[in-house]
């Protein structure tokens, strides 16, 4: 039997749970330097299992390091795992993210072995979501992630806390009621679970009434997405939860539904997915621009990354459902560097908030004297955000564009792809207006004495970057992988 790696870094998170669990009043050190020696581990594997994977010609198509064993036999449920190239590059995305969250949480004092032991769930339920092959096993993972979320920020979250909780999982149950709808009808219609068997049924869903199992799953992807109008749970859940929190949550939750809709969505109802594109196309639009306006207007720093980031899933939205080779692949190398471009940020917001207390963009000010490392990395992170050459915010956006524009799935798809571009002239205006109202304005005395980052905080930010500028100088080495689980998605579609 082959070696389960994906079982392994799935788990590998939960190993550090047990363990953190059973020791007898750790010390708090502890039980970060545990967090963070698994996390690694699991980001350690996730990089052989991306170096092991096979990218020849004959590798198009197929599932890989698959793990498939019975599970709940009444209904046909497996326990079965596996990955292609659209999974295999947010799994990594997962697992980066993951190990520097915990380092984010490094001076984490309240309760920190709940806390430590909530945030690695959590990953362990997000690694499951990509790697589920099986759609019950995919929803069990889903809902998973509600639980220690909703801990997560009504206990060591701010301001309120509570409420922005209780709004994420309202807004998410509602979506995921809607998906579990979807997966019985699905079962009910042609018995199977089977995420690969339903791919190959594809083509008889331009005859039977597929198109209500389409939207009952895109609803629940759009909240997690999110598309407007399901997007007001974000930037209250980002304002109110831990740093940490929040990078994974703009990192990779919001890349659930991006991935839910390709699996999903586009992969086994392909004719309801071009029928229903030009709409989506729209939404996808309207995301980028209503989400950059509403960022100009933001003057709490945490809000102002959120709101950016409902207008860079849009980019992902528009991407999907150009629904050419090119725009997907670039939809989905747009998940990862969104992924990492936003999780820097958050981390860079949760910096500042925590040496100078203040998030106010009106009583902030120049503080690149006091802090330059934070500072040049908040700017690295900004111009990434913006689209500058030589980072993956550039080759996500400039590949997203370049497959819509080509695209001819979608009528008048040029059009709404200039209107998509828009949205990048807006988001220079307000990364570039934020950086200079927070660092490199007139230096205010009472800012005198704040410390820039310590070693720690050092290690993780950088890390940041050098993912960011390693896929901005060659894209190459996730696109040719993405793109073998993009090929066999185009011949459904015909496009």
């Amino acid at each position: 039997m082959d070696f389960p790696y994906l079982t392994t870094v799935i788990f590998l998170p939960v190993v550090a749970v047990v363990i953190i669990a059973l020791l007898p009043q750790p010390k708090p050190k502890v039980i970060k330097f545990i967090s963070a020696l698994f996390t690694l581990a699991a980001f350690a594997l996730s990089l052989v299992v991306f170096y092991l994977f096979d990218r020849s010609p004959g590798a198009i198509g197929q599932m890989q390091f698959v793990e498939k064993v019975p599970w709940i036999s009444a209904i046909n449920a497996f326990y079965h795992l596996g990955v292609d190239g659209l999974s295999l590059s947010l799994v990594v995305l997962t697992t980066l993210l993951g190990f520097l969250a915990v380092l984010v949480s490094w001076k984490i004092e309240l309760r920190p072995r709940e806390y430590f032991i909530w945030l690695l769930i959590l990953e362990t339920s997000l690694l499951g979501v990509f790697c589920s092959l099986d759609l019950v096993l995919f929803f069990l993972f889903w809902e998973v992630e509600l639980v220690p979320m909703y801990f997560l920020i009504s206990i060591w979250g701010t301001g309120r806390r509570e409420y922005s909780a209780i709004k994420y999982v309202v807004y998410t149950l509602i979506g995921s009621a809607l998906m579990l709808g979807g997966i019985l009808v699905i079962y009910f219609t042609t018995g199977s679970l089977n995420m690969l068997e339903l791919a190959d049924l594809a083509p008889m869903t331009a005859v039977i009434p597929f198109a209500g199992i389409f939207f009952l799953l895109l609803f629940a992807f759009a909240v997690k997405l999110p598309v407007i109008p399901l997007h007001t749970w974000l930037p209250d859940a980002h304002t109110d939860a831990p740093t940490a929190v929040s990078v994974i949550l703009a990192g990779v939750l919001l890349k659930m539904g991006g991935y839910g809709m390709i699996r999903l969505c586009v992969t086994i109802f392909p004719n309801v997915a071009v029928t229903c594109a030009p709409l989506l196309v729209i939404l996808a639009v309207v995301n980028v621009l209503y989400g950059a306006a509403v960022t100009l207007r933001q003057k709490d720093l945490k809000r102002l990354i959120a709101y950016s980031s409902i207008s860079h899933m849009g980019y992902v939205l528009l991407g999907i459902f150009a629904l050419s080779q090119v725009s997907l692949v670039g939809a989905t190398l747009q998940m990862f560097s969104h992924g990492i471009i936003t999780g820097l940020l958050f981390a860079l917001v949760g910096l500042v908030y925590d040496k100078s207390h203040e998030r106010n963009l009106d009583r902030l000010g120049g503080l690149a004297r006091q802090m330059p490392v934070i500072a040049v990395v908040f700017s690295v992170g900004g111009l990434a955000a913006l689209g500058l050459p030589s980072t993956s915010g550039f080759a996500a956006e400039f590949i997203t564009f370049v497959g819509c524009f080509t695209s001819t799935v979608v009528e008048g798809i040029r059009l709404y792809t200039i209107l998509g571009v828009l949205g990048v002239v807006i988001t220079a205006g307000y990364i570039l207006w934020m950086l200079q109202r927070v660092f490199y304005s007139e230096p205010l005395e009472k800012f005198n004495g704040v410390p820039d980052a310590d070693n720690v905080e050092k290690l993780c930010i950088f890390s940041f970057v050098a993912a960011i500028m390693a896929i901005g100088l060659y894209p190459a080495i996730l696109t040719d992988v993405i793109r073998l689980g993009i090929m066999p998605i185009i011949k459904l579609i015909g496009s």
